[in-house]
């Protein structure tokens, strides 16, 4: 919500300053995101009228013209303004004038205006274009002078005919506050508050010259509770709309187009009521509110066609003539009926639309509207003829013509919002509050907004509230404390201690934070990225092979209309981002939750019942493992640089990798990840066909963990220090050569011999040609053996013992012989 402060002023003036009514505003749940001036500084620029405009004697582009600025002689100023010409006044920046610095300019210095020569003519100032003034942006802004109107005094300084010292207000509200999305209801909040008058805007009641009125029904009074409208015959379509109209709507953030749409648009962010003005020739008939048919369309005032029809249970309301729909109910008009250059009869339509049947249709069609977001929060149903009477005003005073003729305001109230009490107990309003607050006090606040209280007869505590017809937020007694709190000030709340002892909740030492994992990862060279949590359907089916991804009913993207059940297809894409940057060496881990569908999952950290959402972490490494030097060459980043990222987050804990499928990842380079025998996640290189798929110029290596493995740890134990040296044994065997080294550990493990401490392997061999120690299909498998005992030194038949029973064991598991 954006006005300027003099409008806000003429309505309620309370002796503050600018910032001092911001923050009062800001203290009574109006947030002021930003104040802004109207005009940047400047000084000595005035209103000037061109007396005379004749070519200048060195240049095609530029003039001479003498300039009366109100002083005893006529100014002689060199311009190049096209629109140059004797009659217009134009703002005239006299010899001393500091002019705001452009945008662009680095110094950001102010440009001063001197006395000078221009192709041998001297100019004695300069006159400005809108943009030079700082007062507007664009090519059309700097194209030409910006012209006065001939109203306009000549002399008077043009920051204080154009206002230019007025500031902007931009409020953050909550959807709540309904009432203040309108200058006057702000100023309403704002004389509560302050306590200074609230001046009420005053019109006239239009004379009536003909009873005439259109036919209206209303079929459904679920949708609209009332409507109320008027004719009004012989207007002026190709009237001007007064520059203080146009530049309080600019002054709004909308700009002008036409006077009829401007008063609309005027009253609406004077009043807070959107309203539509109908060209009267273009109705056939009668009008009916109604909810749409499925599959009539209309073409819309900013020229998009949209199918009407019901989706997820909500309908869409219309209203319609005999023949076609003419308008989004509450939303926005349709171009069959608008207002044009042959308009000379109009409609006038004024309604209250029920919230409920207004929310969320224009985020169906991909726009939103001023008059859907007040409409969907709650417009005052009971001033619909009133400001009918505005608009009415304004239309006569600006396009009337001597043929205007105004016609009776036609009513209809099929299902207008009764009006309920709620109680508010004083006592339960200074315990929320958590200050002292009397019966008075929550009286006094809760009046000052236009509130209606009465006592409880029959308690005394309580206080009985009738809140005003465009208060739809007070609903129950903990809207009426919200009220009373908001009027007397946040800022007055008194800070006290806690009553109750409090305690830190200790994190149990088998654990350690997400934090600590994000900065172990950071660490190791990751980067953190963080991304939507929800992706492409594509990314679902091809990477994690989720043909049943969870849904979204409201994508923000087309998109992206699914719950990510991998965190994978996120890093793939922020690699992707950086590849086409030239960025090759990618290093970025993410922490986040996944979506999994699961029909015993319960409320926890499962918040929706059928869904299981865990925590995951993933990794992904690209690019250069080791950059080059005068010592060694680069390598790329593979499975074991990755692998071994993994094992230190884990560390000391020992993992298991087992060769594993994953659909993301290489058939023949991808493992899962085990510890404690309990699977926890992947690890591999990413799927060449999805390298190619997704453009990528080398194939990333991937992690995917459960975060809560990660974030579990065990205790370091006090193991003494060995007071005689460990022996080391070295063996090898020939085994097949489909043997993997996770079997080789294994069957060496299930000799189950207490002196082992240690396994290493440290060779692969394969024969050569020629070389009849082994077949083709055999390999050579060398480890090393640490044995020891830390109480006494090993004598040799104990280490011959465990080596038997060693190879006694590959030779049972695997087929193994000594090489």
């Amino acid at each position: 919500m954006q006005f300027p402060e003099s409008w806000l002023r003429e309505f309620c003036n309370p002796p503050l300053t600018i910032q001092e009514l911001a923050d009062k505003l800001t203290m009574a749940g109006l947030e002021v995101e930003e104040l802004t001036a109207v005009a940047p500084a400047f000084s000595q620029v005035v209103v000037g009228e061109i007396k005379a405009c004749v070519q200048h004697p060195n240049a095609d582009r530029l003039r001479v013209c003498q300039v009366d600025v109100g002083q005893a002689a006529l100014l002689n100023i060199v311009c190049g303004a096209p629109n140059a010409r004797v009659g217009i006044k134009i703002p005239c920046a006299l010899v001393g004038a500091e002019l705001p610095a452009a945008k662009a300019a680095v110094d950001s210095q102010p440009f001063k205006i001197k006395l000078g020569q221009l192709r041998g003519v001297e100019s004695q100032g300069m006159l400005c274009s809108a943009k030079e003034l700082g007062i507007a942006e664009g090519a059309d802004a700097a194209q030409g002078l910006l012209e006065l109107a001939s109203s306009a005094v000549v002399g008077q300084s043009i920051r204080e005919h154009l206002n230019l010292d007025d500031t902007l207000f931009t409020l953050k509200l909550t959807p709540n506050l309904a009432h203040c999305l309108s200058v006057y209801g702000v100023a309403r909040e704002v004389a509560a508050i302050t306590g200074a008058p609230l001046v009420a805007p005053k019109w006239v009641t239009s004379k009536v010259d003909f009873t005439d009125v259109v036919p209206v029904k209303i079929e459904a009074p679920e949708l609209c509770g009332r409507f109320s409208g008027r004719i009004v015959r012989g207007v002026n379509f190709a009237a001007k709309t007064p520059e203080w109209m146009v530049d309080r709507l600019a002054r709004c953030g909308q700009r002008s187009v036409n006077a009829l749409v401007d008063i609309s648009n005027y009253v609406m962010f004077e009043l807070g009521r959107p309203s539509h003005i109908f060209d009267l020739d273009k109705i056939h008939g009668g009008l009916f509110v109604r909810w749409a048919k499925n599959g009539e369309s209309l073409t819309l005032l900013n020229g998009s066609t949209v199918t009407l029809e019901e989706k997820f249970g909500a309908k869409v309301g219309v209203i319609a003539d005999e023949q076609a729909v003419e308008s989004l109910a509450g939303i926005m008009g349709g171009d069959a009926t608008a207002v044009s250059e042959s308009t000379q009869n109009i409609y006038i339509e004024a309604a209250f639309w029920y919230p409920s049947s207004i929310a969320g249709r224009s985020r169906r069609f991909n726009f939103s509207t001023d008059a859907g977001h007040r409409f969907e929060r709650g417009v005052d149903p009971s001033t619909t003829i009133e400001h009918i009477e505005r608009i009415t005003q304004l239309v006569v005073q600006i396009c009337g013509t001597a043929q205007t003729t105004v016609g009776a305001i036609d009513d209809h109230q099929p299902n207008v919002p009764a009006i309920r009490n709620v109680a508010l107990r004083a006592s339960r309003a200074a315990k929320v509050i958590g200050m002292r607050l009397t019966k008075e006090d929550c009286r006094k606040a809760l009046s000052s907004l236009g509130l209606r209280v009465a006592d409880d007869l029959t308690d005394d505590d309580k206080l009985m509230v009738t809140p005003p017809a465009y208060r739809f937020d007070l609903q129950i007694e903990e809207d009426l404390i919200e009220e009373v709190i908001r009027t007397i000030g946040y800022d007055r709340l008194p800070t006290n201690k806690p009553l109750a002892p409090t305690a830190p909740k200790w994190r149990l030492e088998t654990k350690r934070s997400d934090f600590a994992v994000r900065r172990q990862l950071a660490a190791l060279g990751y980067q953190e990225t963080i991304n939507f949590s929800f992706v492409p359907e594509q990314w679902e089916l091809e990477l994690a092979a989720n043909k049943n991804p969870v849904r979204l009913t409201n994508p923000i993207a087309s998109q992206m209309n699914v719950m990510r059940s991998s965190l994978l297809g996120s890093l793939l894409a922020v690699m992707k981002y950086n590849q086409d940057r030239k960025a090759s060496d990618v290093r970025v881990f993410e922490l986040g939750r996944v979506f999994l569908r699961d029909a015993s999952a319960v409320d926890s950290d499962r918040s929706v019942k059928g869904l299981y959402q865990p925590l995951r972490v993933a990794g992904l490494a690209s690019g250069d493992a080791q950059p080059s030097n005068w010592a060694t060459r680069s390598r790329s980043a593979d499975f074991f640089d990755v692998r071994a990222d993994v094992e230190a987050l884990f560390a000391p804990q020992v993992l298991v990798f087992k060769a594993a499928q994953h659909p993301a990842l290489h058939p023949g380079r991808c493992a899962s990840v085990h510890v404690n025998g309990q699977a926890i996640g992947f690890i591999g290189e990413l799927h060449p066909k999805w390298k190619q798929s997704y453009g990528l110029a080398s194939a990333p290596v991937l992690f995917e963990l459960d975060l809560a493995a990660v974030t579990s740890r065990q205790l370091p134990t006090l193991q003494a220090v060995p007071k005689v040296p460990f022996v080391q044994r070295d063996l090898a065997v020939v085994v097949k050569e489909s043997i993997t080294h996770a079997q080789l550990m294994d069957a060496i493990a299930s000799a189950q011999q207490a002196l082992i401490k240690n396994v290493a392997l440290f060779d692969v061999y394969r024969a050569k040609a020629g070389d009849a120690s082994m077949a083709s299909d055999e390999k050579s498998l060398a480890v090393r053996v640490t044995l020891g005992d830390a109480e006494a030194t090993l004598l040799d038949s104990q280490i011959e013992a465990a080596m038997a029973a060693v190879l006694a064991a590959l030779s049972e598991k695997l087929k193994a012989r000594l090489r």
